[in-house]
């Protein structure tokens, strides 16, 4: 599969320990608005020394189906219950 983001592949992006750890599935990703970093969530609570910085190439290549999501501007998050969910987008 190509890649699908507009940003360079290797663009730092914050992921949770809990997906690299413990297999735990992206059920929040977020595009923050102030510097356009991308962050992917297991929607549970976190600390900061559980924040992990990978490539977006990696996170796209642990889960594809973030690639719809490469549109989603600035200053928006989304959103899913499950893996197999549908990703609703907001406005933060």
């Amino acid at each position: 599969m190509d890649f699908p983001f507009y940003d360079e592949p290797n663009t730092a992006t914050i992921i949770c320990g809990h997906i690299l750890d413990e297999a735990r599935p992206i059920l929040y990703v977020s595009h923050d608005e102030d510097d356009g970093k991308w962050q992917f969530l297991c929607g549970q609570t976190h600390e900061i020394d559980e924040a992990r910085l990978v490539s977006l190439k990696a996170v796209s290549d642990l889960d594809n189906s973030v690639g719809v999501l490469k549109d989603m501007p600035c200053g928006c998050c989304a959103e899913r219950k499950t893996r197999n969910d549908n990703w609703i987008v907001k406005k933060r």
